[in-house]
């Protein structure tokens, strides 16, 4: 049984070249007159079975191309005559003609149905479609199989070609239950890498809180030599500084600090200790206890806990930096530091 539609597009795809000489042979028993030359050239599998002597002398070649519909080979053979691809086509045939691709090196039909197949991707043909990326070495489509299946895993188990599979290849089942395993793991860290990072990026605009606060003074807090007003606007600059200069009123005035009886006074030694251990100013810096803690970290070091976390905060404070436009950078204001050392706060009424 030839196929009178295939012989016009043939005639149409190959313009003034010679007759037809070979004939593609289906399961169905469909024949597809080809031209040798335009298989080998799109084919190097195909060039090598042309080339290869026949066991019997026959006048009539063929190839026989087995295993697939009588329609998806006849749209394959189209494709190595006009390198397109319709969209229904990819729809219906998409899986077979993947196979096709691979098995006689077609790298861009293979190409163009790893993407087609992966846009498809849907609960009922996952499976499959995740067979098949393994055994055609599709890697991308193979990846975006798994994906499609871990996000759907509740509907994916319940369809047969995930009972199959479990039944037929065990092995393809832990590969799928490792990959949903180690994808929840990467979920994990990913938030706790968020909510460290959140921490840092905190601790790192309370430093710039304290310096804005100990160098220009805000609403109830400020430097010794600079008066606090009451009746200053709430500071819109940080997002922490009206608390942070509560526990400052606090730390300033609790009777309990000395002997480390008061959580908020210990919360305020750490955010005084972090400023020295990031602080580059010599003998500049108008943060109290400043100049204290460098000369006793000096004397015997920090542990390697407390350097972790000051890396950890520099590295957010630079992040948080860069991330600003270039011209937000440039008219970030610059702290004054002309001002003598003071080692205390001056608090409003």
């Amino acid at each position: 049984m030839s196929s009178p539609n295939f012989s016009g597009d043939i005639d149409a795809f190959s313009g003034e070249m010679s007759e037809v000489d070979i004939q593609i042979v289906t399961s169905g028993g469909l024949r597809i007159p080809a031209h040798s030359a335009v298989l080998a050239a799109a084919s190097t599998v195909l060039e090598n079975i042309l080339v290869r002597p026949g066991k019997r002398r026959s006048s009539e070649r063929t190839i026989r191309i087995l295993g697939v519909p009588c329609d998806a080979v006849s749209v394959f053979i189209r494709f190595l005559y006009s390198f397109k691809c319709t969209e229904e086509q990819m729809k219906r045939h998409g899986i077979h003609l993947l196979a096709l691709s691979h098995v006689y090196l077609v790298p861009q039909l293979k190409q163009r149905c790893t993407k087609g197949l992966a846009e498809r991707l849907t609960i009922g043909n996952a499976v499959d479609v995740l067979q098949l990326a393994r055994l055609c070495d599709a890697p991308d489509l193979y990846l975006k199989s798994m994906k499609f299946l871990s996000n759907n895993f509740k509907k994916v188990e319940e369809t047969e070609g995930w009972k199959f599979l479990q039944h037929h290849d065990p092995w393809l089942e832990l590969e799928i239950l490792q990959f949903m395993d180690e994808a929840e793991l990467r979920k994990k860290r990913t938030r706790r890498h968020k909510r460290e990072l959140s921490l840092y990026l905190q601790l790192s605009e309370a430093m710039d809180c304290l310096e804005h606060i100990c160098t220009e003074g805000c609403t109830s807090v400020g430097p010794l030599d600079k008066e606090p007003s009451i009746k200053r606007i709430p500071c819109s600059k940080f997002d922490t500084c009206q608390g942070l200069q509560l526990l400052i009123r606090h730390f300033a005035t609790c009777k309990r600090r000395t002997n480390g009886g008061c959580l908020r006074c210990k919360r305020m030694w750490q955010i005084l200790r972090l400023h020295a251990s990031i602080c580059d100013q010599s003998n500049d810096c108008q943060v109290p206890l400043c100049r204290q803690f460098k000369l006793k970290v000096q004397q015997k070091g920090d542990d390697e806990l407390w350097k972790s976390l000051v890396r950890k905060v520099v590295s957010a404070r630079a992040m948080s930096f860069l991330s600003l436009p270039k011209r937000k950078r440039e008219e970030e204001p610059k702290m004054d530091l002309s001002h003598p050392q003071v080692m205390n706060f001056r608090l409003a009424a």
